[in-house]
Formats: structure tokens, C-alpha cells, sequence
């Protein structure tokens, strides 16, 4: 691991290097530290629509940073209820801090989905394998 890479305890984790923080039956999804550790300085993030649905795995959206593109995945499914804006204007936040930062709110089509996500301590083991 290049530097100390933070892991937020509490919240569900993919192998794509997404977060997921469920309230209730809604669902913040963003990138972790060490997805914009690797991508560096990030310019542009494409956001999916309000009322967009997606199944697990789908791309949810997109970030760019001055060095790769790489597509965020939909660590569950669900229907887009409210998308970050502040992204639009200072894409960069997500290197600031990556786990305040979500891209966009879901409303959980199958809480049963959670189950197949990393918790923080399987996610911080897999990330020192990385």
C-alpha cells in the first residue's frame, strides 16, 4: 500500500472500492479512499439521474481524474433518489474526503443485496492484499 489508506468503520464495502452507508431503506454510495488514492487528482464525476434504477454491478456512474476514468458500480440495486450536485462544481471533494463525499442516494430495492458487501474489517484485510 502506497500511504496510509483510511477505512471508515461502519459502512459496507465492494472489491471495486465502493462504500455504502444504509439508512433505513436508503442507501449513500460513494468511493472509497483507495479508489481516489489510485486515481489522483479527480476533474469530473458523471452522475446518474434522479430516478435512474440500477441492479447490482451496473456502472453508476463515472470519475475522472488527470491520470484514468474509471466507472463507479452499483454495490447494490435500486432507484437513484438524490444525486451529490456539489460533485458538479468541485469534483475534488472526493479526494478531500472521500467517505463524506457520496455520489448519489438509493432507494434499496433488496436489503438481502447487503449481505454480499465487505464490512470494514474484511474490507481493510482485502485492501492490504491490494
Amino acid at each position: 500500500m502506497d500511504a496510509e489508506i483510511k477505512v471508515e468503520k461502519g459502512l459496507l464495502y465492494t472489491k471495486d472500492h465502493e462504500w455504502v452507508r444504509v439508512d433505513g431503506d436508503v442507501a449513500e454510495i460513494g468511493i472509497c479512499d483507495f479508489a481516489q488514492n489510485h486515481l489522483g487528482d479527480i476533474v469530473y464525476v458523471d452522475l446518474p439521474d434522479e430516478d435512474d434504477e440500477f441492479d447490482a454491478e451496473d456502472e453508476i456512474a463515472s470519475v475522472e481524474s488527470v491520470k484514468a476514468a474509471s466507472e463507479v458500480m452499483a454495490p447494490i440495486g435500486g432507484t437513484v433518489v438524490e444525486v451529490n450536485e456539489d460533485l458538479d462544481d468541485d469534483p475534488a471533494l472526493l479526494n478531500k474526503a472521500p467517505y463524506e463525499n457520496w455520489i448519489c442516494k438509493i432507494k434499496v430495492a433488496d436489503k438481502a443485496e447487503l449481505d454480499n458487501l465487505m464490512s470494514d474489517a474484511e474490507y481493510e484485510e482485502f485492501v492490504k492484499e491490494a
